[in-house]
């Protein structure tokens, strides 16, 4: 919309802007055309949109033929957004972003994100729609000038801090362009800029505890002006030692280091174990007949590397809000590296029985002993990789630790979402999930 249509749309529909909804309309048309090309729309893809106003951005976002979830705060303006653009794939959703349910997006195939933020929330807004793991492929944002010269800045700098280190670890941001305060009605104080988010390779940083990182970092920034090895001392007691061997200036301040000598800093204090690799070289498993009865054993390499049946476990662990844990397995594992699985899963060792390898599991990859129910047996199959699988199920309203030598990362998600999400992007997952997971939900028909 022009700046005339805007203020002739407002009077008709009796929308005043609204100062504490950050509600500043863009009016230039070639600078929304060119945001949209930014995320490289396609019909393919599922977009979700922050903020939409008045529709400055919807309009050039469905002229590609996407789907578009438009999120917007203000009735009057999600009213008229109906009213205006009659296209199916749009759904206008009257709603508070901050409250949305992010999970709900991995049931979407291609989503990708696009949005004009109010500046007063921007922070928390990104923060929310990119917390790891993400289902979104791609953003593209318009945010205060300063925020986003915060999100994509550089060590040494003024604008680098914990902040922009919470979002690079997992994202790389890149810096578009620079909006000038002109383009929006009414015109707020401070000019805004284009980033554009994406998710890093999954191997392009070494890995680390990322509880850990996030705890060093936000120490290291608690008092910008103060030496890390002042601030970290709990940590390293020994700092001028870590700093040598880790080739950092004993000097350094917070924002000198970069993201990978934060990792290298976090990998120092708390390395990685290698139990992964090491278990490779003695697990022995039963090799077993297609009636699940023992025939002898096998070291794991020749089990999968001849397609032997054996036997797993898989553990479905709930909270009390109906919500069942995934975990995203390792890059360490030798199938099916970053791929979602069971709340725990694993072989059954040589000599050991289901119910003994299903508490050892839970206890190795979640660090809990609960009382678990057998679920059903899922015979062996290419399904399951040949393996005869008991399945089990538990509730815990407790926290959960992580083993981060076999496990990326976990999360609770809601039941419905894991279904959809399995049924559009069946390729993120296990394979033997995938069958414990369809075997499951039917016995509950």
């Amino acid at each position: 919309m022009r700046l005339s249509e805007i203020t002739e749309t407002l009077r008709k529909i009796r929308v005043s802007p609204v100062k504490t909804l950050g509600q500043n309309f863009l009016h230039d048309r070639n600078l929304a055309r060119w945001i949209v090309h930014q995320a490289e729309i396609t019909p393919d893809d599922y977009v979700v949109e922050i903020g939409p106003g008045l529709g400055a951005l919807t309009e050039f976002l469905l002229e590609s033929g996407a789907r578009v979830l438009a999120i917007e705060k203000d009735a009057r303006l999600a009213n008229f957004l109906r009213g205006k653009f009659r296209y199916r794939q749009l759904e206008v959703l009257h709603a508070d972003a901050l409250k949305f349910d992010t999970r709900k997006l991995f049931a979407q195939r291609n989503v990708k994100f696009v949005g004009n933020f109010p500046y007063y929330i921007s922070s928390q807004l990104v923060l929310k729609f990119i917390r790891f793991p993400s289902p979104i492929s791609l953003w593209v944002l318009m945010l205060q000038s300063e925020m986003a010269r915060r999100f994509s800045a550089s060590p040494s700098t003024s604008e680098y801090g914990a902040l922009t280190l919470q979002v690079q670890l997992h994202y790389r941001v890149e810096y578009l362009r620079r909006v000038r305060s002109t383009v929006f009605f009414p015109q707020p104080a401070v000019d805004s800029a284009v980033v554009q988010i994406a998710p890093r390779d999954p191997f392009e940083l070494p890995e680390c505890d990322y509880d850990l990182l996030q705890k060093l970092v936000r120490r290291g920034f608690s008092q910008r002006r103060k030496q890390l090895g002042k601030l970290l001392r709990q940590e390293l007691p020994h700092w001028n030692d870590a700093a040598k061997t880790l080739g950092l200036n004993p000097a350094a301040r917070g924002e000198n280091l970069s993201l990978q000598q934060w990792i290298g800093l976090t990998n120092f204090i708390a390395p990685l174990s290698v139990s992964e690799d090491r278990s490779h070289q003695t697990e022995r498993f039963p090799v077993v007949d297609q009636s699940d009865r023992v025939l002898g054993s096998a070291s794991r390499a020749e089990v999968h590397g001849n397609n032997l049946r054996h036997r797993a476990v898989h553990i479905l662990i709930f909270n009390a809000a109906g919500e069942v844990c995934l975990q995203k397995r390792s890059r360490r594992k030798d199938r099916h590296p970053l791929v979602w699985d069971s709340s725990a899963a694993g072989h059954v060792n040589a000599g050991e029985e289901y119910d003994e390898a299903a508490r050892r599991e839970l206890k190795e990859e979640l660090g809990i002993d609960i009382a678990l129910e057998k679920v059903l047996k899922l015979p062996a199959s290419e399904r399951t990789g040949q393996e005869f699988i008991w399945l089990y199920r538990g509730q815990h309203t407790g926290e959960l630790q992580f083993n981060r030598s076999e496990i990326e990362y976990g999360d609770f998600l809601p039941v419905a979402v894991v279904s959809d999400w399995l049924a559009s992007r069946p390729a993120d997952f296990a394979p033997g999930f995938a069958e414990c997971w369809k075997a499951y939900c039917e016995s509950k028909l």
